[in-house]
């Protein structure tokens, strides 16, 4: 039986979510299971919930065999024989994370990705994406009233706040409804009117970004609508969901197909600047690598801005890969400070609300803004998975180690071999 670790999250001083909540851990300590919970004083569960539930409580997890945490551990972390799960961000051969990678890798530890457990059809069975959208939406529509606040325009908007502010997710959304009925009985100023705003992607980011918008008045109209300015002007808010066929055209003379875009990114083009002009508030939610065509060119942003054509005021990047769909994500943003202010003329920006030019919010940690409710749902999902863990022989090779279809397909390293699936690695490595 595998003794289970839980760690304290030490990469942000904003993140507070676990990736198993008390609760579960009660029905693994009943089972035989040793837990140990290492102390933390801003973990959403505190030390007492863990010990009330059978955990011992630690300063340090060397006594742990498989340990669990959310985001990536410090470099020199990891010991020969130990198993670790985590948000590693190393499947694209991310450069900043190769190093932990490696000293995984030479330690002769096992490296667990939630990123990777997938049913059999590819989907993702762990994830926080829906939290990112619910936060991401939250943020970008509070960010949308401080800029225009700026901008010398005041709405019911300004009176949100960033997600973080909120005690819950239910008092964020009975906040937004409370503007959305001052929005509906007295209108935005006409300065701001319509307001339209436009969610990339269908996955469950964008589904977590619309669940808010949705609190907000003002129809939905289509992508063709959008690009022929073919909407009521007197509208407060117009509201649009942007799906990748309506704006990615193959090169050849075929019908756009998913599943062909994906494999053969570069046979594609992007119309979207077809969209854009109209947009006031775009909110990125897409899966995005250097394969795929960009959304947001800072030619694009440069060439509007000299023309006098650019109505985007406020970019709200969830996906938050820097210069990718978004190319003017310059950085991501701090939780403590998720807001910059892209000038495309000097191909600049600046922290804040302040300056010419586009208001980006690029929270890289974006579920940690709504800790609680995140946590429960990502253990939740986890949980099925917890006791086969537990009982699992880490010490055997890896086709001999027997753990669910999911999660041994998540396995990228094991024992300090990369695993076959995730052999292309290597080349990153060097």
């Amino acid at each position: 039986m595998n003794r289970i670790g839980i760690r304290h999250e030490d990469k942000y001083k904003f993140e507070r979510r676990t990736p198993i909540m008390p609760e579960h851990v009660a029905e693994l300590t009943e089972n035989g299971v040793s837990v140990s919970v290492e102390h933390s004083g801003k973990r959403i569960f505190s030390d007492q919930e863990y010990k009330e539930s059978g955990a011992m409580i630690a300063d340090h997890l060397s006594d742990s065999d498989l340990i669990f945490g959310v985001k990536e551990m410090p470099e020199d972390y990891f010991q020969e024989g130990k198993a670790y799960v985590f948000f590693s961000h190393v499947i694209k051969g991310q450069p900043y994370n190769m190093q932990m990678l490696k000293n995984i890798i030479d330690s002769g530890a096992t490296l667990i990705d939630y990123e990777k457990i997938e049913d059999q059809d590819g989907q993702r069975l762990i994830f926080f994406g829906r939290f990112a959208g619910l936060a991401g939406m939250i943020n970008t529509l509070w960010a949308t009233g401080q800029r225009y606040k700026e901008l010398g325009v005041h709405s019911p908007l300004a009176g949100l706040k960033q997600t973080y502010r909120y005690e819950s997710l239910n008092d964020a959304r009975k906040s937004i409804s409370e503007a959305a009925k001052k929005i509906s009985d007295n209108g935005l100023p006409d300065l701001m009117k319509p307001l339209i705003i436009a969610v990339s992607g269908d996955g469950n980011v964008s589904k977590g970004a619309m669940e808010i918008l949705d609190l907000l008045p003002g129809p939905y109209i289509s992508a063709e609508d959008l690009k022929n300015g073919d909407f009521d002007q007197n509208q407060d808010i117009i509201k649009v969901n942007l799906l990748v066929d309506d704006y990615m055209i193959p090169k050849q003379d075929r019908p756009f197909d998913l599943q062909h875009y994906i494999n053969n990114p570069e046979q594609y083009e992007s119309s979207i600047e077809d969209y854009l002009p109209n947009i006031n508030v775009f909110v990125n939610g897409i899966y995005w690598d250097e394969n795929y065509p960009r959304l947001i060119t800072k030619d694009w942003l440069l060439r509007k801005n000299e023309s006098g054509e650019l109505n985007l005021k406020v970019i709200g990047d969830i996906t938050c890969d820097i210069h990718g769909s978004v190319e003017c994500t310059e950085t991501a943003t701090a939780i403590g400070e998720p807001v910059f202010v892209y000038d495309p003329v000097n191909d600049s920006y600046r922290m804040g609300f302040e300056g010419s030019g586009i208001a980006v919010m690029a929270v890289d940690i974006l579920p940690s803004e709504l800790p609680k409710e995140a946590s429960i749902h990502f253990s939740k999902a986890l949980k099925p998975y917890l006791m086969t863990m537990a009982v699992a022989d880490f010490s055997v090779s890896y086709e001999e180690l027997s753990l669910p279809d999911p999660i041994k397909s998540a396995v990228i390293v094991h024992r300090g071999k990369l695993t076959p699936k995730y052999s292309y690695l290597e080349s990153y490595l060097i």
